[in-house]
């Protein structure tokens, strides 16, 4: 993969804190607020860290209606919203990092597109580097995710991340020795 530019890192302390993320992001693929649309974001973390979660409120947020289905069986999931194409990968089944190579997949990396791969460690050395690489790992409540720039368009989008407000610890208890 190539050099980082730039990574930012939140807490997620629940559905609706990744629901919000997903909002900032929705503007910055479709191409409102002046931005290219598409784009290509790669989904980092473990079983269940909220790879589909995040994916799923960025697709509704981005106009797509119906039901969103992890691509775990199919490997792609593909919608249209007006004149822009969404491809919604899966490599979680792949073994040899040539496997997406051999489905045919490599046309719709276009730069036109909004591109979202889960597990693509999976096809890693053979996939473009993504403009965003989103990585969750499970914290205590919620996740913690990094968003890491790759490209300058990723570079734009990690700029326009308002990060969420920190909700303040509550004040330790006086200790019975006060």
């Amino acid at each position: 993969m190539s050099v980082p530019l730039r990574s930012l890192t939140l807490s997620l302390p629940d559905e609706t804190a990744t629901d919000a993320l997903a909002r900032q992001f929705a503007p910055l693929v479709t191409g409102a607020h002046g931005h290219p649309p598409g784009g290509r974001i790669h989904l980092q973390g473990e079983l269940g860290a909220g790879k589909t979660a995040f994916t799923r409120a960025l697709l509704r947020e981005c106009g797509i209606t119906g039901r969103i289905k992890s691509p775990s069986y199919a490997l792609l999931e593909s919608y249209k919203v007006f004149n822009l194409y969404f491809y919604h990968f899966d490599f979680y089944r792949f073994s040899d990092s040539r496997e997406w190579l051999d489905a045919g997949f490599r046309d719709l990396l276009r730069d036109d597109a909004v591109v979202l791969i889960e597990w693509p460690e999976r096809a890693e050395g053979v996939l473009p580097p993504p403009d965003m690489q989103i990585s969750l790992v499970y914290a205590d409540p919620g996740r913690e995710v990094t968003l890491t720039a790759f490209t300058a368009r990723g570079q734009t989008w990690l700029n326009a991340i308002v990060p969420p407000p920190q909700v303040p610890s509550p004040p330790a208890a006086p200790s019975a020795d006060a």
